[in-house]
């Protein structure tokens, strides 16, 4: 759920006219929450459990390989560990969520043309409303990008992190720790109402020699509440 107070719209009279009403300061907007899913059967782990057990030589490493036939491509590296000369296992974890404003909330149509200024973040909450995860899930990176980035990397903007969630354990409503920047981040992406962006969750799960190997899922429900101003 999205909760955006933007400016408000302008009365019947004044939309005639293409004019904002001046006395009307502020719009509440209310959009869906936006859910991620971490499953390790995107993963598709097959015989991790013996790639990390697997003894190995810094030149040449052997682990790039095997970790191509450990999990489906592109969603894990592995690199031999100079102190156990074993593979550790990256797994990597890239969500993300497309908010449109404008399709959402077709009302943002009554303030015309203008462009919305100011935009605050006032909180971003994370719910964990279901975790069937057999391991620890790693601290979460939430960003914000552009609509064509749906993962991170240097245009995505960091807004802060979720923290580390115990196996199978589910969490009410929480803050996340913004970065210094966050609220701002999140702000320029809301503020051009007319620009889609995308929401995106990433983290990464490290699996060495004697670890649990990542089973099950975790459902994370993230709201966000802002407001704003022309």
């Amino acid at each position: 759920m999205k909760r955006v107070f933007l400016v408000a719209a302008a009365t019947a009279v004044a939309a005639s006219c293409g004019l904002v009403d001046p006395n009307i300061t502020e719009f509440d907007l209310t959009l869906p929450s936006k859910q991620f899913t971490i499953d390790a059967a995107r993963w598709n782990l097959m015989n991790a459990d013996q790639l990390v057990s697997q003894s190995c030589t810094t030149q040449p490493d052997p682990c790039a390989a095997a970790a191509q036939q450990a999990c489906e491509e592109g969603t894990c590296i592995a690199q031999c560990d100079a102190t156990t000369m074993t593979c550790d296992l990256t797994l990597f974890v890239s969500l993300y969520q497309a908010i449109d404003l404008q399709m959402e909330k077709p009302e943002l149509s009554t303030i015309e043309d203008q462009p919305l200024l100011d935009v605050t973040i006032d909180a971003i909450n994370f719910e964990v409303s279901a975790n069937t995860m057999n391991v620890e899930t790693p601290q979460m990176v939430v960003y914000a990008a552009p609509a064509t980035v749906m993962s991170p990397d240097a245009r995505a903007r960091r807004v802060g992190t979720v923290p580390p969630v115990p196996a199978g354990q589910t969490r009410s409503l929480t803050p996340i720790d913004f970065d210094p920047m966050g609220r701002e981040a999140l702000a320029s992406f809301m503020s051009d109402y007319k620009t889609p962006f995308n929401i995106i969750v990433g983290s990464e799960l490290l699996v060495e020699m004697g670890d649990t190997i990542p089973m099950g899922s975790m459902t994370v429900r993230v709201v966000v509440q802002a407001h704003a101003g022309l």
